[in-house]
């Protein structure tokens, strides 16, 4: 067996010996004392196949199955021929590899290399999992097929091989020759396909096949007269799979499947593992998404029929032909997803060694149905070595990939960590670099910072330099910041080019900073600064009684409209309703704002704004006594310093007025109620822009499912303050305008997606601009 891998079976059909037979002869040249037994093959006329020979070298080996059409040797070299060895080396013959060399042989045995003969390392090395077919069979520790613990070891003390955990408390022992193993007895069995006999007149269990055909032969003696025996047969799907791997189909797959049917299966894999499935292909009838499964098997079964139901009460959600898959043995199970249609469901993986499957046609509409591969998973990361990962193992389904911790990344050998850019800080106050800087930074980097400031804290960051490449989309290089420590924590914003980024301050007492780079252009890199300030407002609202304001390193309490600050600072107090109003932008409310205003009071705002600028006015809400002419309770805005400037409007009601913009840079408020019906008020906001100056749309990223008419997914433009303004255009597709360019000083943007096909969707920016003498957009 020196230049034989693995007792796990060939997958290969053309090694397999037709109906089990192997012809053979002995070598004249070998001595006659020993005796075969004949445990597996045969004597027949004609040709042999199988030529045993014995040569005066110490080689022992044969080749792994049938190899072509004609003689191949077995040969049995100088202390070979004892009785262990040579049905060993029939292991070969008959289409066994060593066990050691299965593919997921790491997950039993170790090697230790350094004890091993130079020059035999080959016969340590495991095989690919096309090669071989371990037919559902666990790992055996017992098999005649297995290397002893010494073998082809430097010395006779020093192994070469050793299991890696305890059998029954025990360690097992490993390379014994005196016997077939009940796992290689099974393994040949189902290799060869051995029938079941039956005899006598005890009742057989019932029989279900492996596949969609099953043979039954009967043979009586010439005198023996008897009853014989009676069996119905049914095709039937679903059914116990007890087995590490396999595939499920739904019934006469690849063709539509048949109307009417209900196949379960309930799939058990080895203990300690969890069931992976993967579909590779799914058409299923569907009322609303979803997927299948299912596979024909044909049961035998003594006196006695198996009935299935054909009845199956429809659920508005998939509710004509369905796959249903549940996380254990059972319909009562945990449910992992319900599927139809044409979208194959993505992979699934149990808590348990048992997944229960059951797939269910009506009687109208069929389809290809589908097809779904099972297999043992295992977590690789709950291992005590950690999945051989220094750092962080992180479990995929069918395998698990290593990761390193912030500051750190992988090494080439794809196992080990080394220092990186990045890291965890949680300094008060500091810097961060690109990595290299103040050269240009390396190429194929990923940098994480995460940032932890104590409770009630906020963390700023301050860009002092910034040039990294790429422009508006950041495809290449990029900078992205977070409130939090996650990847899908809050965005702050991605950036890139050579536009330092604004101030940036986190929401919470945390936040995380990405740098990546391709592997093309680099450039200079960034350097920023970072400092922690506490948010005296987080807490109880700074104790003030309306608003808290957080400033670095101490915070301030406002007032809301018709209130102003008490002398302590904290409290409100009721004030005059005659305002003044510099400030760019801001809000102002009704008396008493949110609770009903007072009867008679008649308050007052005058905003003023830079010369060359606009005052805009857009209500958020607006509750006040309504009236035909608005003559009892109401609100009045005027084109200029006071309320001897020209009418812009009279308000009452519930309906919000449009936005209202004035001509100049001032704009006079006035507030009426009378002695009767108060009500909530109103609370508007004003902003001030340049005159003249409208909004400019710039698209970084646009891609929206496409359609002639963009009658299904779209992005629409009003040139306006709401959606009956002028439409600019509705666009989908991958080709949005280049530019777009609003008439007054406010654009509408409507999103549409329907219930189907989704894409990336749009990413804009948006910025002030002189009104455009030509079209809204460019192409």
């Amino acid at each position: 067996g020196s230049h034989r891998r693995k007792r796990a079976a060939t997958s290969r059909p053309e090694r397999v010996w037709p109906e089990g037979v192997i012809p053979y002869v002995i070598s004249g040249n070998f001595s006659g004392m020993f005796f075969f037994c004949g445990l597996f093959v045969t004597i027949v006329a004609g040709n042999p196949f199988m030529v045993f020979c014995f040569q005066s070298s110490f080689r022992c080996c044969s080749y792994v199955g049938r190899r072509g059409g004609g003689p191949q040797a077995i040969s049995i070299g100088k202390n070979c021929d004892k009785f262990g060895i040579v049905v060993h080396e029939l292991g070969h013959v008959i289409g066994f590899w060593h066990e050691h060399t299965r593919p997921d042989r790491d997950e039993h045995v170790s090697i230790i290399r350094e004890n091993i003969q130079p020059g035999q390392e080959y016969n340590f090395l495991k095989m690919e999992p096309g090669e071989v077919d371990s037919l559902g069979e666990v790992y055996d520790f017992d098999s005649i097929m297995h290397y002893a613990r010494n073998t082809f070891s430097r010395g006779i003390f020093l192994d070469t091989i050793l299991p890696r955990y305890d059998v029954n408390g025990v360690r097992p022992p490993i390379g014994q020759r005196t016997r077939l193993s009940k796992g290689d007895i099974a393994q040949a069995r189902k290799l060869y396909k051995c029938s079941n006999r039956f005899c006598g007149d005890k009742l057989p269990e019932p029989i279900i096949s492996t596949d969609s055909r099953l043979w039954i032969e009967f043979r009586s003696s010439s005198n023996w007269v008897g009853k014989g025996f009676s069996a119905v047969y049914e095709a039937i799907c679903g059914g116990e799979v007890k087995k590490d791997n396999g595939q499920i189909q739904s019934p006469n797959y690849p063709d539509d499947y048949r109307p009417n049917k209900m196949c379960v299966w309930k799939i058990t894999v080895a203990q300690g593992y969890h069931v992976g499935l993967t579909f590779q292909s799914f058409e299923v009838r569907n009322a609303t998404p979803v997927s299948a499964a299912a596979d024909f098997v044909i049961s035998l079964m003594c006196n006695h029929k198996l009935s299935y139901i054909d009845q199956i009460e429809r659920h508005d959600s998939c509710a004509y032909d369905y796959l249903e898959v549940r996380d254990g043995n059972n319909e009562n199970s945990p449910l992992l997803g319900r599927f139809c249609g044409y979208d194959k469901p993505d992979d699934i993986k149990t808590s348990s060694n048992q997944l229960w499957m059951k797939f269910v046609s009506d009687g109208s509409v069929n389809k290809a149905g589908f097809a779904a591969n099972f297999f043992k998973e295992m977590d690789e990361c709950s291992k005590p070595d950690n999945g051989r990962c220094e750092q962080r193992c992180v479990n995929t389904l069918g395998s698990y990939k290593c990761a390193c911790d912030p500051g750190y990344e992988l090494a080439a050998d794809k196992r080990s960590c080394e220092a990186a850019c990045g890291g965890f800080i949680t300094k008060l106050n500091g810097s961060i670099t690109s990595p290299g800087w103040p050269r240009e930074y390396p190429p194929n980097k990923n940098c994480i910072w995460q940032l932890v400031a104590p409770t009630q804290y906020r963390i700023t960051l301050l860009f002092d330099v910034f040039e990294t490449e790429g422009n508006d989309v950041c495809k290449y290089d990029y900078v992205e910041v977070r409130s939090g420590l996650s990847a899908d924590s809050k965005l702050h914003g991605k950036f890139c080019g050579a536009e330092k980024p604004e101030t940036i301050t986190s929401q919470y007492n945390n936040m995380r900073i990405e740098f990546k780079s391709d592997n093309t252009v680099s450039k200079k890199g960034f350097k920023a600064q970072f400092f922690s300030d506490k948010d005296e407002c987080s807490k109880e609202n700074g104790g003030c009684q309306h608003e808290c304001v957080n400033t670095f390193g101490s915070y301030s309490c406002q007032c809301r409209s018709g209130f102003v600050l008490h002398e302590n600072k904290h409290d409100c107090k009721e004030a005059g309703c005659d305002h003044t109003v510099n400030s760019v932008s801001g809000t102002i409310t009704s008396p008493n704002w949110p609770d009903k205003y007072p009867s008679k009071k008649a308050c007052t705002w005058a905003l003023t704004t830079t010369p060359g600028h606009r005052i805009k006015i857009s209500f958020n809400e607006i509750d006040i006594e309504a009236h035909l002419e608005c003559t009892y309770d109401r609100i009045e805005l005027y084109d200029g310093k006071d309320g001897k400037a020209s009418l812009l409007g009279r308000f009452c009601g519930t309906k919000k007025p449009p936005p209202v913009t004035s001509s100049g840079n001032k704009l006079f408020i006035r507030f009426f109620s009378d002695n009767s019906v108060q009500k909530k008020g109103f609370e508007a906001s004003h902003t001030a822009a340049e005159k003249g100056y409208g909004v400019e749309l710039i698209f970084q990223t646009f891609e929206i499912e496409e359609e002639a008419d963009c009658g299904y997914d779209y992005m629409e433009l009003f040139d306006g303050a709401d959606t009956k303004s002028p439409r600019l255009g509705r666009y989908c597709g991958s080709g949005p305008p280049e530019e777009i360019y609003s008439a007054g000083d406010s654009i509408v943007i409507k999103f549409r997606s329907d219930d189907t096909i989704n894409k990336k969707g749009f990413h804009v920016r948006f910025t002030s601009t002189k009104f455009q003498d030509t079209l809204h957009s460019r192409k």
